[in-house]
């Protein structure tokens, strides 16, 4: 089968493609042939060995065997089961996330039925659903389980055009909230028409300076900080970021003791019940999927030099089986893929 590799820490050029044996499944394992997986901001760091500690996971010097082939999220077909599965089978549509074992770069990839996967809705293709799992479920982890969001709260989205911000908007909103966002002036008509209720173009507004008071500041690119967003949060308000985890998760521990205004962060691994949430969403069409770019698998090197830029909107698609490249769109409130 084709695959993507890397087995050195560096820029996108690291990346080759290479041809593997085709797994087969296990136990309890399925094998899934990918149509669809993406690039994400964290994949592209794993790439680099960035950040450093995060070698202790994927690898010193350079990257483990096992995971030398990225893609966190995908979508794709049950070609074959395992003898002890019994969850799927031969021919369901499904879409998950691989986790610490990545490897949906590629044609096939093998994982337990256990695993973070569920069925697609009809109505989804597969480029759609490999572009929704980790930015939904992480803003999902967030906003539901670690902010616990009501109806009526006040939330600030920072990084609200990227994958996980698209999906955050939309779920806040969905849950009742007062929904505020920070990206460029380019992208501030996109976050309207996602359901943010005000938009703030960092390039030229701070959002500290607003007067605005929040319950939750949901920082989904690091740009931001406790230290920063406190001034503007409620007295028992919570800053919720995606990164810095080691440093982040210090003054969770500190800020629970202290009481007031906390800090609250972790990593988004089993997704179970965010995915459960998110086919329903999908199926009754109450989710909008903004991609940006799609790329081939053959060109996934250009995917990750985009990625990196940092102009990224939404999500950048890999197809790897052909036919299956989305439509693209993501200026306004009919932009849907």
């Amino acid at each position: 089968m084709r695959a993507v590799m890397f087995d050195a820490y560096g820029p996108p050029d690291v990346l080759t493609q290479v041809d593997l044996p085709t797994p087969v499944p296990r136990s309890d394992q399925v094998l899934v042939r990918v149509h669809a997986t993406t690039v994400t901001s964290a994949e592209c760091g794993m790439r680099r060995g960035e950040p450093r500690w995060g070698r202790a996971i994927i690898g010193v010097r350079r990257p483990r065997k096992g995971i030398r082939v990225l893609g966190l999220e995908f979508a794709g077909e049950v070609t074959a089961t395992g003898p002890a599965a019994s969850r799927f089978r031969i021919g369901d549509r499904v879409f998950g996330f691989t986790g610490f074992g990545v490897g949906a770069n590629a044609e096939y990839k093998c994982l337990s039925e256990r695993a973070s996967l569920t069925t697609m809705p009809a109505n989804v293709t597969y480029p759609q659903a490999a572009a929704t799992v980790d930015g939904f479920t992480t803003a999902w982890h967030f906003l539901h389980d670690l902010a616990d969001l009501r109806p009526g709260q006040q939330v600030l989205v920072v990084g609200a055009s990227g994958s996980i911000g698209t999906y955050a908007v939309q779920l806040a909103r969905q849950l009742g909230a007062v929904v505020h966002g920070v990206c460029s002036d380019r992208n501030a008509e996109l976050v309207g028409s996602l359901g943010a209720h005000r938009v703030f173009d960092y390039t030229a507004e701070d959002f500290t300076a607003s007067g605005e008071r929040y319950d939750v500041v949901f920082d989904t690119v690091g740009r931001s900080s406790f230290a920063r967003c406190r001034p503007v949060l409620n007295r028992r308000g919570c800053y919720l970021p995606t990164t810095g985890l080691v440093t982040n998760s210090l003054l969770a521990a500190g800020t629970a003791v202290t009481g007031g205004r906390r800090v609250r962060t972790g990593m988004s691994v089993r997704k179970h019940a965010a995915l459960a949430a998110l086919r329903d969403l999908l199926g009754d069409g109450r989710l909008r999927v903004v991609i940006d770019r799609s790329y081939p698998l053959a060109e996934i090197v250009d995917a990750h030099r985009y990625v990196d830029s940092g102009h990224k909107v939404g999500n950048v698609v890999i197809t790897v089986v052909d036919g299956d490249a989305p439509a693209l769109g993501h200026g306004g409130p009919r932009a849907r893929c």
